[in-house]
């Protein structure tokens, strides 16, 4: 029973990632040819180490059968199915819960902003909002300020480690994977977070509807970027948009 309590505890934390790079359309990956020094050197800047780049490709090709043959169907069916007014209650409901997690990282920066920000929203949102199912927030002027653990390691200036490519979680690097990991042990373990993840995620088909809402959201889709260098394009651009993130 504890270890039943601590699943359905962790698994809707470690699923908010879990769509950031995974879609695709069925295909094969196109044809590569071996990068020049000068492409390596556009394409891999200093700064974005992959020692493990033959399993990560491995890993990213995975993404993209798990993407073609179950997420994107998935998406399509509730997007088929449910109409677009109530996809944007549950997007909104889910966005507001996310909250938490940006709360809890902006304190931890000791940034005022953020932290009073998230929990502005968080108050007006389950309040005004009727329980996140609107975001009546952002029109008073609490805008998002998406923060987590990956960004608060690297405000204290913890590098980014080795580029990772996650199962179904898409592009990382160790610093994110350990910052993934512990926001979602704080989330299962943080008195009033642990008791909001538990009551909302009781049901486990909520986890399904988390996670097809959180694909719903991301565009990207694999091997449609026309480019033979795909895989090189997305680490380099998570890699730059994580430093952005942290300057921020």
């Amino acid at each position: 029973m504890v270890t039943s309590l601590v699943r359905r505890r962790l698994a809707p934390p470690l699923a908010v990632l879990a769509l950031s790079a995974c879609s695709g359309t069925p295909g094969t990956e196109p044809p590569r040819h071996r990068l020049t020094p000068g492409e390596q050197e556009t394409l891999q800047p200093r700064g974005v180490y992959d020692p493990l780049e033959p399993l990560n490709r491995g890993v990213y090709n995975f993404n993209k059968v798990a993407d073609d043959y179950v997420l994107l169907p998935a998406v399509d069916a509730y997007r088929y199915v449910v109409p677009d007014f109530v996809e944007d209650r549950v997007t909104s409901f889910f966005n507001n819960l996310l909250e938490i997690r940006n709360g809890l990282n902006g304190a931890l920066q000791l940034r005022a902003e953020p932290t009073g920000t998230a929990l502005g929203r968080l108050m007006i949102n389950s309040s005004l909002g009727v329980l996140g199912l609107f975001d009546v927030a952002t029109p008073l002027g609490y805008p998002v300020h998406e923060e987590d653990f990956g960004q608060t390691l690297g405000w204290y200036g913890i590098g980014a480690g080795p580029y990772l490519v996650l199962p179904i979680l898409g592009p990382s690097n160790l610093r994110d994977t350990t910052g993934l990991a512990t926001d979602a042990i704080a989330q299962a373990t943080i008195p009033v977070a642990a008791t909001v993840n538990d009551e909302v995620f009781r049901d486990p088909a909520v986890y399904a509807l988390y996670l097809v809402d959180r694909r719903k959201l991301q565009p990207f889709r694999y091997y449609e970027s026309g480019t033979p260098f795909e895989y090189d394009f997305v680490r380099y651009f998570y890699t730059r948009k994580r430093e952005l993130d942290i300057l921020k």
